[in-house]
């Protein structure tokens, strides 16, 4: 069952194949057969998800199921989900268990999923290989010697290990698409406030944003049909109405222009890689596409910009965690400062302590206007470079990271070395765009992201040049050895 699609899993529940109850069953022993090599689940939440799976049932059997009605999917432990521990994958949260759904959880319960636990991920979402997590590194079960990338890490191992249907996850500078690419699966990343961040650990509050990791760009439809919309409790939430994305997954791509940066495709991106996100685009090109070369000249600065942002914002956000309101309390604290620096000193990680150093210097007086400022200027420069490029072409597509997945422990002590891994990814959260990683050929048995980027809320486009995609290859088929 844990191979079969989200639509087949539906159609299976509809025709009394099997159960909601029956399903869930089967993931939540895969989980406890299979999770202890991966390390991909914070939480298993077993009665939880059989009562939600007896409530599915129900339902089916009253002929009031949708689509997505007694699947068993799983959530990133950065969303908010109502009692159940909620830890962002850090000290600081081990004790929290959260008061209220967030939105996304709320909305995805409310077309009938079944929640199987909580994932595992990097601490507070700061990662690219998800062994900042407080909880060990999670493994890629494509090669348990290997990241699965991050922050979403937890999530892309379990939806490739067949450990869910489905996961949530969240990218802030490529934590959906990167681990998708490691992982051999489908992920998403839509346009910034597309779904709602109500309920969402923020980190950096202007580049979260919520997405899903699947098997299939069907699949992702599904879900992110569920999940996207406005919310009024979000102010960055964006009004603009969520289409059918099943509607149009088989659309014809013929006529799609195509463009390539060349900045993507230039040093540090391994040769076997950009031969398979090659072969990827020349089956695009038997559908009817056209590919052109383009230029992002500003996209090579991304990285050094959002690592100026992204900890500005974390080190506001994460102010909050004092020891006082909730999670991780020194024990007996001298006074209010004691209190204050043993508390976050012990609750944080290493990754997450740099990081707010690291913004908190460049949000300090003196500094703003030499690092602060001038990173937001080349965001908008960067914008703009993607602002023209859609006038010239419908997609902008290459490779999603530049190597496959790295040995655990490979870049833990060079952190410039982990940021550069996000390369091809940040410029697309630092200008809000939509993005998308669909696996290609694999090298030497690891998997491979082609990455798709669309123009503000053409997720659609997205979905259905991958689905097509996904119908004229196998690709997204193969199952990690072990796993099936």
């Amino acid at each position: 069952m844990h191979e079969q699609s989200i639509t087949e899993l539906a159609a299976g529940l509809r025709e009394k194949g099997f159960s909601s109850r029956e399903l869930t069953e089967h993931y939540l022993a895969r989980i406890e057969r299979l999770d202890p090599a991966l390390n991909s689940y914070i939480t298993v939440s077993a009665d939880t998800a059989l009562a939600a799976a007896d409530a599915a049932d129900a339902r089916i059997a009253a002929g009031d199921a949708g689509p997505l009605t007694g699947i068993p999917i799983a959530h990133k432990d950065i969303f908010l989900t109502e009692g159940l521990k909620t830890t962002c994958g850090s000290r600081m949260l081990d004790n929290f268990v959260a008061p209220f759904d967030a939105t996304v959880v709320e909305r995805l319960a409310a077309a009938g999923v079944v929640v199987l636990g909580k994932l595992n991920m990097d601490e507070f979402a700061m990662g690219s290989s998800n062994e900042t997590s407080y909880y060990g590194p999670v493994r890629n079960p494509w090669d348990t010697t290997r990241v699965p990338g991050g922050s979403s890490g937890g999530s892309a191992a379990a939806v490739a290990a067949g450990l869910c249907a489905a996961a949530s996850g969240t990218d802030t500078g490529g934590s959906i698409r990167q681990p998708a690419a490691f992982c051999g699966i489908t992920g998403i990343k839509p346009t910034y406030g597309r779904c709602s961040r109500w309920g969402m650990i923020a980190f950096a509050s202007s580049l979260d944003q919520a997405g899903v990791l699947t098997r299939s760009a069907a699949d992702a439809a599904l879900l992110l049909g569920a999940m996207a919309g406005f919310d009024e409790r979000d102010s960055t939430s964006a009004s603009e109405p969520v289409p059918d994305y099943g509607a149009t997954l088989t659309d014809d791509i013929a006529g799609l222009r195509i463009g390539l940066p060349k900045e993507y495709f230039g040093e540090g991106l391994d040769a076997g890689v950009e031969a398979s996100v090659r072969a990827g685009l020349a089956e695009l090109e038997k559908l009817g596409a056209s590919i052109t070369d383009i230029s992002l000249p500003n996209a090579p600065l991304s990285v050094p910009a959002y690592y100026v942002v992204a900890p500005a914002e974390c080190s506001s956000n994460l102010a909050r965690f004092d020891g006082v309101r909730y999670g991780h309390r020194c024990e007996a604290p001298q006074d209010l400062e004691d209190l204050y620096k043993r508390s976050r000193a012990e609750g944080f990680g290493a990754e997450v302590k740099r990081r707010i150093m690291i913004g908190t210097y460049a949000l300090s007086a003196g500094y703003f206007d030499a690092y602060y400022l001038k990173a937001q200027q080349l965001r908008h420069l960067i914008a703009d470079d993607f602002r023209r490029a859609f006038e010239q072409v419908d997609l902008i597509m290459g490779p999603t990271t530049p190597t496959t997945a790295f040995p655990l422990g490979a870049k833990t002590d060079d952190p410039v070395a982990m940021y550069l891994n996000d390369i091809y990814t940040i410029a697309t959260n630092l200008a809000g765009l939509p993005g998308l990683s669909v696996p290609v050929a694999p090298v030497d048995g690891l998997p491979v992201g082609l990455q798709m980027i669309g123009n503000y809320f053409a997720e659609g486009r997205l979905l259905n040049v991958a689905h097509r995609l996904q119908q004229a290859t196998d690709w997204h088929r193969a199952v990690p050895p072990g796993f099936a």
